[in-house]
C-alpha cells in the first residue's frame, strides 16, 4: 500500500502526455486526487483506480492562466514538475530568442508554478515538491548545451527550495532519468543551418540522441520512481533512474571535470 506521507492532492505539471501523463495516471491510480495541467489538455475529470484525475488547460508560461487555476484547487500538498521542451543544436548556432524559449518552459515555468502554488503546500505540515530533472542537469549533452542549462539551472532551483523550504515542512527532490520513450523526441526543435561548421557533428549526435531515447526506459519507469519517492519521509536530495544511471552519475565524483567530458563528446 502506497504511503500517503505529503497528503493525497497532488498537481502534476506536462500531464497530457509522456513522463508528466505517467505520472498523473500512477498517482491517481494509488488514490491521489491529482490535477493534471498543460496547454493542450482536454479539460474532464476521471475516476482511475482508487483516485482521480482531473485535467485543467493551463500553460507554465503564462502567470495569468496559472492564476485562474488555483481557483480550482483548493487543496495541494504536493507539486510535480514535469512540463519540459527540448532544443537541439551547436552552442553557437542556436538563437538566443530559442534558448530564451528553453528556459521560459523549463526553468521559469516552474517558478512560475511554485511563486503561485507553494503557499497552499504551506499550509500543510508537511508537503513536497519533485523536479522531473534530467542526466542532462548534471552532465551537459553535447549539441544540447541550451537544454542542459535549463536543467542545470533548475537543479540549483531545486536545491536552494529543499534548504529554505524545509523549515516550512515543505520537501524539494529531484528525479534524473535518462533516455525515455516519449514524445519528447519527436517534439525536440532542431535548429541547424546549412552552412554551420557544426552540421555533421550535430546531425550525427542528434541521431545517437533519437535512437537512445527510442531504445530507452518507458515513461512508466520514471512514474513509479516518482510513487516510491512520494512514499520517503526523507527523500534523497536527487535520484537518476535506474542502475545504469546511478551508476553513471559515480562517474563525475571519482574522474577529473575534462575526462568527464571527453567521454561525453566521444559518446556524441
Amino acid at each position: 500500500m502506497t504511503r500517503r506521507i505529503y497528503g493525497t492532492d497532488v498537481l502534476v505539471t506536462g500531464a497530457s502526455s509522456g513522463i508528466g501523463k505517467a505520472i498523473a495516471i500512477a498517482f491517481a491510480d494509488k488514490g491521489y486526487t491529482v490535477y493534471g495541467i498543460s496547454r493542450s489538455i482536454d479539460e474532464k475529470t476521471e475516476i482511475i483506480g482508487r483516485g482521480k484525475l482531473i485535467q485543467l488547460r493551463a500553460d507554465v508560461t503564462d502567470r495569468k492562466s496559472l492564476q485562474k487555476l488555483k481557483d480550482k484547487i483548493p487543496s495541494l500538498s504536493i507539486i510535480i514538475h514535469a512540463a519540459g521542451s527540448g532544443i537541439a543544436g551547436s552552442a553557437e548556432d542556436v538563437p538566443t530568442d530559442l534558448a530564451r524559449k528553453q528556459m521560459e518552459v523549463n526553468y521559469f515555468g516552474v517558478l512560475e508554478v511554485n511563486n503561485i502554488f507553494l503557499p497552499l503546500l504551506r499550509e500543510h505540515g508537511r508537503s513536497l515538491v519533485i523536479f522531473i530533472s534530467s542526466i542532462a542537469g548534471r552532465v551537459p549533452i553535447p549539441f544540447q548545451s541550451h537544454y542542459s542549462s535549463s536543467k542545470y539551472a533548475l537543479e540549483a532551483y531545486a536545491e536552494a527550495l529543499r534548504m529554505e523550504g524545509r523549515r516550512h515542512g515543505i520537501m524539494s527532490v529531484l528525479i534524473e532519468p535518462g533516455d525515455t520513450r516519449t514524445e519528447f523526441t519527436s517534439n525536440r526543435r532542431i535548429f541547424i543551418p546549412k552552412s554551420s561548421v557544426y552540421k555533421a557533428a550535430a546531425e550525427k549526435a542528434i541521431r545517437r540522441m533519437e535512437s537512445d531515447e527510442e531504445k530507452g526506459k518507458s515513461p512508466e519507469t520514471v512514474a513509479r520512481m516518482t510513487l516510491r519517492i512520494a512514499g520517503r519521509k526523507n527523500p534523497p536530495v536527487r535520484k537518476p533512474v535506474g542502475i545504469g544511471y546511478s551508476a553513471l552519475m559515480l562517474l563525475p565524483r571519482i574522474l577529473p571535470r575534462k575526462a568527464v567530458l571527453w567521454i561525453l563528446g566521444r559518446m556524441y
